[in-house]
């Protein structure tokens, strides 16, 4: 029974995990994080991403066939800052998600269909080393070398959430991600190295009252960006993460590991106004279960005298 319910927390991991990544909005795969930004300058963002993956059960476990299909949209506002004369940057993201899974259990199909806000996330960066704080004029006359950034990113349990249900949008708990990142620039092309590690608090209230923690994830991720004489950057993004082992009420899941490839693509429509079109998939996924994620993002930028 014990070796059968450790099971059991295995694919309950799986789930948290692949979740957590379809009602997420891209951010785990974010180019140009530490570019040096205008002083005073605000940005609005609004997107949607599809998302679709399967979760692979131990033979014993009667669960087949599991799959999950997310739609999520998302708004985000973010304001350049002068933070003792380096630049910095503070943003806020709002995400919503309609999310829907089937499965087999013990040979009967079984399916979930939720919705509602995911957990919202604010997030501080600053640039420690190359990119000091300038105004739109003085931007101008600014060439990028190497640049050294730090962020922090705090996630707030306020998202949908049932404890009767398996499958939720939001995770009931809170989530703390320092980071620090590098910046070069070689020519036209930049390239980005980030590595972070997130923090989780205990979900209290996991699946009928048990007990959910979850061991820090540590994560890495690079970025090799081609910006163009005409103002469309392309990038091609991969990330890699370990960790975030989780244990319900004693029992221990598997550790998770996971290499995930994509590129984006930003296009200028004028002055103010540009999209963003994104898209990634597993390379490598272990104990199993992969997604595929794609989306479009459209951003508004004011201020600082554009």
């Amino acid at each position: 029974m014990r070796a059968r319910y450790a099971e059991f927390v295995a694919g309950v991991s799986l789930i948290v995990t692949l979740v957590a990544a379809v009602t997420a909005t891209a951010q785990d795969l974010e180019p140009r994080a530490y570019a040096n930004t205008p002083v005073g300058l605000n940005f609005l963002i609004l997107g949607y991403g599809y998302t679709q993956g399967d979760v692979s059960f131990d033979a014993s476990v009667p669960i087949e066939d599991a799959k999950l299909t997310a739609h999520s949209a998302f708004l985000a506002y973010a304001r350049a800052l002068d933070v003792w004369g380096r630049a910095g940057k503070l943003d806020v993201i709002i995400p919503y998600a309609w999310v829907s899974g089937t499965a087999l259990v013990a040979g009967q199909p079984r399916e979930r269909d939720v919705s509602g806000f995911a957990d919202p996330r604010i997030r501080f960066s600053m640039l420690l080393y190359g990119g000091p704080a300038l105004s739109l004029s003085e931007f101008a006359a600014y060439t990028q070398d190497v640049i050294v950034g730090a962020s922090l990113a705090v996630t707030a349990p306020l998202g949908q959430y049932d404890s009767d249900k398996l499958v939720n949008i939001g995770t009931n708990r809170w989530s703390v991600t320092p980071e620090l990142g590098v910046s070069k620039r070689l020519g036209p092309l930049t390239l980005e190295l980030a590595a972070s590690v997130r923090f989780y608090t205990t979900n209290h209230d996991f699946f009928g009252g048990r007990t959910l923690t979850r061991d820090p994830l540590y994560a890495v991720q690079g970025h090799a960006i081609y910006q163009t004489r005409w103002g469309v950057w392309a990038a091609v993004d991969t990330t890699y993460y370990e960790g975030g082992r989780t244990t319900i009420d004693g029992a221990t899941g598997e550790r998770q590991e996971h290499l995930r490839v994509g590129g984006t693509i930003a296009i200028p429509i004028d002055r103010r106004n540009s999209l963003k079109l994104y898209g990634s998939t597993g390379a490598i996924s272990r104990p199993g279960g992969t997604f595929d994620a794609v989306g479009i993002a459209w951003q508004h930028r004011w201020g600082a005298g554009l």
